[in-house]
């Protein structure tokens, strides 16, 4: 009988919680995580998961078709709210895929055996939601085909070179080398595990499938040495993008002299932001899966209080951001700053601005109790506010810094049309499809790295 039935209830926690179930072996760890993907009966509500994700694509396909159609005039923009939705929602997919690289690289680095159980899962989380943000700076040029052109690093039509000053264009290369390096960092550490499925799989064309994928693995020394080395480089690699890549998404902001944009504050609340919002997203969609396919020996109470530690240090450090950010629209003296700030209080979006206090301040500080960390029901709606509140952030920061210019008679207000909406809407149904399509078809939850991990469960149990 295996010992990984799922506990109804959750255990009570102790001082020392390990990070896999009690009672499990090497087999039993490979036959639960294996028989999520080799199952034939897949579980009605991926079903409707699936149908609805492919819904919202539908409204995706038609946003874009319209767009490319029509061109942005379709969309709410206007002078001077050049950018809205489309930018919103670039700099938010962008700072949620931020957590898989976080739980990948630098806690493997660090030694933090608890990432094990959720690595996975965050990394395609980070591919599919770069995938999502890369859509909207490309689309907000209206026309790809013509202006996409523009961003490549070589010459024009013209002869001119790219303005390679601009962190417009600094953000093609940030976000390409995190999405290519946070790729092969996910894929080599899918190899010993495609591995174990193209043994254990039945049908051959499964089996075939799996063995090219796993690159002829075979378990031995000299591949085990080679993986080692590959995957420790690639996590060395990934680190530093951490912290570049949305440090360059807020120089988009911070080099310009916009009123509310240029501050030098944005840079690190922006990395905090972007890991706050990120493991926000990790555990909305893993405590759900972890509910679904019985995972809570290997997803268990000590991976989700980390989680829920770190959102509340990220969350404290954001906090942190708004009131430096206020502070300095006062201290500085400079009336067009203190005007942005007092604006964003008082202003047409002041409920934008008190919701975002309210996601991102408040609500989180509720954290600070052990037992609200321990309650996962409680702690999925947390989630649900903060990615609602990090969204908010975006909209504040692009919106209420440009619908009021130096000059008053420029003035204006920006409202999203139908289109920015389904758009918006769609890149959420992409993600969910996609992810629902990885935990269904790949093993989401390492074996080979849980089964390093058992002579150390056995250990703190027996001590328990």
């Amino acid at each position: 009988m295996e010992a990984n039935t799922a506990h109804q209830q959750e255990p009570v926690l102790k001082d020392v919680i390990p990070v896999v179930g009690p009672g499990h072996s090497f087999e039993t760890i490979s036959e639960k995580i294996s028989s999520i993907v080799l199952t034939q009966r897949t579980p009605i509500s991926l079903f409707i998961g699936l149908g609805m994700g492919f819904l919202i694509i539908n409204m995706l396909m038609a946003a874009v078709t319209a767009l490319l159609y029509e061109g942005v005039g379709i969309w709410g923009l206007n002078a001077p709210v050049g950018w809205g939705f489309d930018i919103t929602n670039f700099v938010w997919w962008v700072g949620i895929g931020h957590a898989g690289t976080l739980i990948s690289a630098i806690l493997l680095l660090m030694g933090q055996k608890w990432r094990t159980s959720i690595n996975r899962f965050a990394e395609a989380m980070t591919l599919f939601a770069v995938a999502c943000a890369a859509m909207f700076p490309l689309l907000h040029t209206g026309r790809p085909w013509f202006a996409a052109y523009w961003l490549l690093p070589i010459p024009n039509t013209m002869a001119i070179w790219p303005q390679f000053r601009s962190p417009l264009m600094w953000d093609v290369f940030a976000i390409s080398t995190y999405g290519s390096v946070s790729l092969l960092f996910w894929y080599v550490g899918l190899i010993p595990d495609l591995a174990t499925m193209r043994d254990r799989a039945k049908h051959w064309l499964v089996k075939m499938i799996f063995g090219m994928l796993s690159m002829g693995w075979r378990g031995s020394a000299r591949h085990w040495a080679r993986y080692e080395t590959i995957y420790n480089l690639l996590a060395g690699l990934a680190t530093p993008l951490v912290v570049s890549v949305h440090t360059i998404v807020s120089f988009d902001f911070a080099v310009s002299v916009i009123p509310g944009w240029h501050t030098t504050i944005f840079p690190p609340y922006f990395v905090a932001g972007a890991i706050f919002s990120g493991f926000a997203m990790v555990l909305t969609l893993l405590l759900p899966v972890r509910y679904l396919f019985r995972l809570h020996d290997f997803v268990t109470m000590r991976h989700i209080e980390n989680m829920a530690k770190v959102m509340l240090v990220t969350g404290l450090m954001v906090f942190y951001g708004y009131n430096v950010e206020a502070f300095m629209g006062w201290y500085s003296s400079n009336k067009y700053e203190g005007f942005m700030i007092y604006n964003r209080m008082t202003g047409p979006y002041w409920w934008s601005y008190c919701l975002l206090i309210f996601c991102n301040g408040v609500v989180p500080q509720v954290l600070w109790i052990k037992k609200i960390r321990q309650n996962v029901y409680i702690l999925w709606l947390i989630t649900l506010v903060v990615n609602v509140g990090m969204w908010l952030e975006r909209f504040v920061i692009v919106v209420t810094s440009l619908h009021r210019d130096f000059v008053p008679s420029s003035w204006g207000r920006y409202a999203p049309t139908m289109w920015e909406v389904m758009l918006f809407v769609g890149t959420i149904g992409f993600f969910v499809f996609m992810m629902i399509l990885f935990v269904r078809a790949l093993p989401m939850i390492p074996m080979f790295e849980m089964k390093t991990l058992l002579p150390e469960s056995k250990v703190k149990h027996h001590k328990e």
